[in-house]
C-alpha cells in the first residue's frame, strides 16, 4: 500500500500540488464532523501525532487559512480545531480528486469481483469490532 498511498494524494490540491497525508487526514476528519470542529487533542490521537507534532501541523494549516483554533467556553483546557469556510471549500475540492484516485488506483485494479470481496471483508471487520 505504500506505493499506492502517495499516488492517492499526488496533485490533488486545487492548484495541482501534492498533499501530505496528515494534512488530508486532519481536514477530511473535520469536514466529516458535524460543526466541522474537534478538540485538538482528539485530532492528534486520531491521526497518530504527538501533541507537539499536531500543534505544528495545526499552525501550518492555520497559516494557510484552512483551520482556526477556538477555546472551549466551559473548559479552558480544551482547544478546538475548526475548519474555516476556505478550508471546507479546499477539502471538498481535494476530496473529489481523492475519490477519482481511489477509483483509478484501488478499485479499477481489483475489478468488480475484487471490489465485492473487499466490501465483504470490510463488512466482516466492521461487524466484528467490539466498539
Amino acid at each position: 500500500m505504500n506505493g499506492v498511498h502517495p499516488r492517492l494524494l499526488r496533485g490533488i490540491t486545487p492548484d495541482g500540488k501534492d498533499m501530505a497525508g496528515p494534512w488530508f487526514e486532519v481536514l477530511i476528519r473535520l469536514q466529516r464532523t458535524p460543526g466541522h470542529r474537534l478538540p485538538m487533542s482528539r485530532l492528534a490521537r486520531e491521526v497518530s501525532l504527538s501533541t507537539g507534532g499536531f500543534t505544528k501541523l495545526a499552525d501550518r494549516l492555520e497559516r494557510e487559512g484552512h483551520l482556526q483554533r477556538e477555546n472551549c467556553s466551559s473548559d479552558r483546557r480544551v482547544v478546538y480545531a475548526t475548519l474555516t469556510p476556505e478550508g471546507l471549500d479546499f477539502i471538498e475540492k481535494v476530496r473529489v480528486k481523492h475519490v477519482e484516485r481511489l477509483r483509478e488506483y484501488v478499485l479499477a485494479p481489483l475489478g468488480d469481483e475484487g471490489v465485492r470481496t473487499l466490501s465483504a471483508v470490510a463488512r466482516t471487520l466492521r461487524d466484528s469490532s467490539p466498539c
